[in-house]
């Protein structure tokens, strides 16, 4: 099989199935670009600072929802430390504190590689170098077309598109994308070496106010720029600081009541969301007062998640793609905030107003100002003004819209009608429950899995997911298991995939020793699942498949074991990707803190 895509969700996918796998594969590992192998954009290590860090704890970083300590107890016992400059050499990470981002490229390298070495006998990992352009779906299998002269064809049984963000073409600085005090891709070898390269006088200019803005800004700060930075941004918001001792939790609360009333416009709706909303930030106040205000609105909106489908499937899709598009900035902040290390420095300046400001305004145009400045055209609320810059640093710009998207294998897939843009949405592109590509007409285009991004839309329609946890490493995270798993149900003999009438059986019994011995089965699984080394999994596997026998007798009925392994797979994979409580109490839910699998 191929995974089209070696950044976050293509490497999470691959270890995934290099863990599941028992019986022989050849997972083939597509990266166009090879400098982000294993990293992606958004963690590589010549576009990251070692001052850019994640804008959330560390300790909610581990690759692993089953698995919540990994990352950290990988950064503090595991990481080669050689090369890291003095602030972090000798830093003890913890699960509320910072991490560099560039050294998650190192995470992500060293837990693939385990991955391969720890796969059963005849599951194999091939790291291939490539640009897919395009998929031709034959006979159940798939050919991946790869870029350049020769157009070579890797031929898979199952295709996992793993392509990442698409990138929004600037149109306000058509003129000057080429231009060198233009910085379009800032997380770019090239594009931080421009920016640290920027005289210490220099004025800058950084397009928008989240996160990209606050990296940049922090660092020129932190590198004593003298010059003045400017944030120019359409909204104005700005991202919350959590607290030090920040930790994820979640809260059960009331639904929002917005379908009592039939829906009558975008107005009277964003009114009756806004009060509701005010509604529930009281009650976690007044309820919860253990709720630091700075992560109320997190807490809230979490607690919607599961209720929102319902709501979202009675607004139009016009309605909500404007709503979307309108609101995009407040949705990120009042999803996820910012950790101290990122915001402080940023703060501070803002409030003593002298290196810092922030304009709000929409960027109109930039254009040459002379002298190898630029010239940014912003029009606010007074008017429009100019701020010239010898450094303009625009915003990463991602686009949802895959009709618009500049990547070729995309377009192919939409001319073709391999794929359709997500109707409700207008974000990313329609996908079924387990993330099997869908057609215009709605049916599965074949052995084509996706995962990340390209979900987006259906994250927000399915699962009520808001801002960016409707692709990033939260999502990414639940699709690598769901793809894994789905694609070696389909591709091993030992399953059944037909099997759902077993499956329905199974999970609604009100027979207690049917229940008893099917939870059983299914704790193996999950312990199997999750397990590192191979000889863990192998145990793990044999009793899983001794206990298929006493499901069979409960049963009192002569099901087949590849019924049974399906029924107990797919019960394992969903209870993996609970997402009712978080990651810490699902592995004490599951029962893996005593469970093997774990190094001492």
């Amino acid at each position: 099989m191929v995974v089209v895509g070696a950044g976050l969700g293509g490497v999470a996918t691959a270890i995934r199935l290099l863990r599941f796998a028992r019986e022989p594969l050849e997972v083939v590992l597509l990266e166009r670009r090879p400098d982000y192998r294993n990293a992606g954009v958004a963690y590589h290590r010549g576009g990251n600072h070692w001052h850019h860090v994640f804008n959330i704890q560390a300790g909610r970083m581990s690759a692993f929802r089953e698995d919540v300590d990994d990352f950290v107890d990988w950064a503090n016992h595991e990481a080669d430390r050689t090369g890291w400059p003095d602030e972090w050499r000798g830093f003890a990470f913890t699960e509320s504190g910072p991490a560099p981002r560039r050294i998650y490229h190192d995470y992500l390298d060293n837990r693939l590689a385990e991955a391969a070495r720890e796969a059963a006998a005849g599951v194999v990992l091939v790291e291939a170098d490539g640009e897919a352009v395009d998929l031709e779906v034959r006979d159940g299998v798939v050919d991946v077309v790869l870029g350049g002269a020769s157009r070579e064809v890797l031929t898979a049984d199952h295709v996992v598109l793993a392509t990442g963000l698409e990138v929004r073409f600037p149109a306000f600085a058509a003129d000057v994308a080429d231009h060198p005090a233009f910085v379009r891709h800032p997380y770019s070898e090239a594009g931080l070496a421009r920016v640290l390269d920027v005289a210490p006088d220099d004025d800058v200019v950084i397009v928008g106010s989240l996160l990209t803005a606050y990296d940049f800004a922090d660092l020129l700060l932190r590198r004593g720029h003298a010059g003045r930075v400017h944030l120019v941004s359409r909204s104005g918001l700005m991202l919350r600081t959590y607290p030090p001792d920040h930790r994820h939790h979640v809260l059960t609360l009331p639904p929002p009541r917005l379908l009592d009333h039939p829906y009558e416009g975008r107005e009277d709706f964003v009114r009756r969301l806004r009060a509701e909303w005010e509604k529930a930030c009281d009650a976690v106040v007044r309820r919860h007062p253990d709720v630091p205000r700075e992560v109320v609105s997190e807490r809230v909106a979490k607690s919607w998640e599961p209720y929102l489908p319902d709501v979202i499937a009675r607004v139009p899709p016009d309605d909500l793609r404007a709503l979307l598009t309108a609101h995009s900035s407040l949705l990120a902040v009042l999803r996820v905030g910012a950790v101290p290390y990122t915001t402080r420095l940023v703060e501070e300046a803002v409030l003593a107003g002298d290196r810092l400001s922030l304009t709000v305004g929409a960027v109109e145009r930039v254009e040459p100002a002379g002298d190898g400045a630029l010239a940014v055209s912003v029009s606010g609320a007074d008017g429009t003004r100019t701020i010239e810059a010898r450094l303009v640093i625009c915003n990463f710009g991602r686009e949802s819209d895959y009709l618009r998207a500049e990547s070729p294998l995309w377009s192919s897939l939409l001319r073709k009608g391999l794929a359709t843009a997500h109707r409700h949405t207008g974000r990313g592109v329609e996908v079924d429950a387990v993330g099997g590509l869908l057609t215009p007409a709605g049916s599965p285009v074949g052995p084509v899995t996706v995962v990340g991004s390209p979900r987006e839309g259906d994250e927000i329609v399915r699962h009520g997911r808001t801002g960016a946890f409707t692709f990033n490493l939260a999502a990414i995270k639940n699709h690598s298991v769901s793809a894994a798993a789905t694609v070696l149900q389909r591709l091993e003999h030992r399953y059944d995939e037909r099997a759902d009438d077993v499956v329905e059986a199974l999970t609604t019994t009100s027979d207690p020793a049917v229940d008893g011995v099917f939870s059983r089965a299914v704790s193996f699984d999950v312990r199997r699942m999750a397990a590192r080394r191979r000889a863990d999994r192998e145990a793990l596997a044999e009793r899983l498949d001794d206990s298929l026998g006493a499901i069979r007798d409960a049963l009192g009925a002569p099901v087949g074991d590849s019924a049974l392994r399906f029924a107990v797979n797919t019960t394992a994979t969903e209870m993996l990707k609970d997402l009712s409580v978080t990651p810490r109490d699902l592995r004490a839910l599951l029962g893996l803190d005593d469970a093997v699998g774990r190094p001492g």
